[in-house]
């Protein structure tokens, strides 16, 4: 897991969620990014595939309701 970068979610879809990153920052396939959420364990996504445009699409490990994306 790389540390310290941050990304953006892009788009949620089900357990499917998309995570755009600064250019030269993308996380490798199979890397954990992790996502602080208020009052709840954090949310861990793997990395499946990069999308281009620095964005990935990652699997997450649990339930994805009340993530919301950066507009």
């Amino acid at each position: 897991m790389a540390k310290g970068i941050i990304g953006h979610v892009s788009q949620i879809m089900g357990a499917v969620v998309d995570v755009q990153f600064p250019p030269g920052k993308l996380p490798e396939i199979y890397d954990a990014i992790e996502i602080d959420r208020e009052g709840q364990d954090s949310l861990v996504l793997e990395v499946q595939q990069h999308l281009g445009d620095n964005t990935v699409r990652t699997v997450a490990m649990d339930a994805t309701e009340g993530l919301r994306r950066v507009s």
